[in-house]
């Protein structure tokens, strides 16, 4: 795990975000197949389906995602992030947050999925802006151009730090109160739109595309997300009955479904950020 975040971290800082957001997809496929051959669970024709309809969408993105800005030092990321239009986005991100945190999440929190959900992809929107500025600034680091002692580098790994707290506490509080099968594809959602948002205003990356490639990306992203719905939502599908496999009840109490704990279900990115 340690080794992807490191991968991921480093992908920021050489792609755009929108680029390599929806590409987390992958991680889910991966987490199917190896479900398969290590833990022997079946992958029946519509898990197969959904990973199909990942990579399709996820080579679709590739082909036309932007191309990556070419910025020279770290202050320059700070400046972007100090435009209006990206201040109001952190500020409605931080006040919506603050809204749902305090007063929606102790009333609904237990029961609308959607409260802790919303928090940790609108928090983790803003951890990813800050992690591609660091993996900018250590890029530019490596290669001559020392960015490591600009207080504006600080900044953006204190701000990743807060964020990467906050997004993962309730990222935890969804996943104890609902299904993970119910969790992974809703975060997903909500956590790639939320960025693509954000990368959108900050980078300004679609200014960067044709009309016709900003839509044919957009159809890309369509894809994957019914891909990721397709997979989860036929993770415990029957083929032999038709229907959902049957659940039974554990030793220490709880519902748990009738295979082994799916490497599917650990599919969900903490950062991804």
């Amino acid at each position: 795990m340690i080794v992807g975040e490191i991968a991921n971290f480093a992908a920021y800082a050489f792609a755009p975000a929108v680029l390599v957001t929806p590409l987390g997809a992958l991680s889910i496929i991966v987490s199917a197949v190896l479900a398969h051959i290590i833990l022997h669970e079946k992958l029946h024709l519509f898990g197969m389906l959904g990973c199909l309809l990942c990579i399709v969408g996820s080579i679709v993105i590739i082909l036309h995602s932007p191309p990556e800005a070419e910025l020279e030092s770290v202050k320059e990321i700070w400046n972007m992030a100090m435009q209006p239009g990206f201040v109001m986005y952190a500020l409605s991100v931080l006040f919506l947050c603050l809204a749902l945190g305090i007063y929606a999440a102790p009333a609904y929190g237990q029961s609308q999925i959607l409260v802790y959900i919303g928090i940790c992809s609108m928090m983790g929107s803003l951890s990813v802006m800050s992690c591609k500025a660091l993996g900018i600034a250590v890029k530019l680091t490596f290669e001559g151009h020392n960015q490591l002692f600009y207080p504006e580098t600080a900044y953006c790994a204190l701000v990743v730090a807060g964020c990467v707290m906050v997004q993962m506490n309730y990222l935890n509080k969804a996943l104890d109160v609902f299904n993970t099968a119910v969790v992974s594809p809703i975060y997903y959602v909500f956590f790639t739109s939320a960025t693509l948002v954000a990368s959108s205003i900050m980078f300004k990356d679609f200014e960067r595309l044709e009309t016709t490639a900003a839509m044919t990306e957009a159809c890309g992203f369509v894809t994957i997300l019914t891909g990721v719905y397709l997979l989860h939502a036929t993770k415990d599908f029957d083929p032999a009955t038709g229907g959902h496999l049957k659940q039974r009840t554990s030793v220490d109490g709880q519902r748990t479904s009738g295979s082994k704990e799916s490497l599917v279900q650990l599919g969900v990115h903490p950062s991804h950020v």
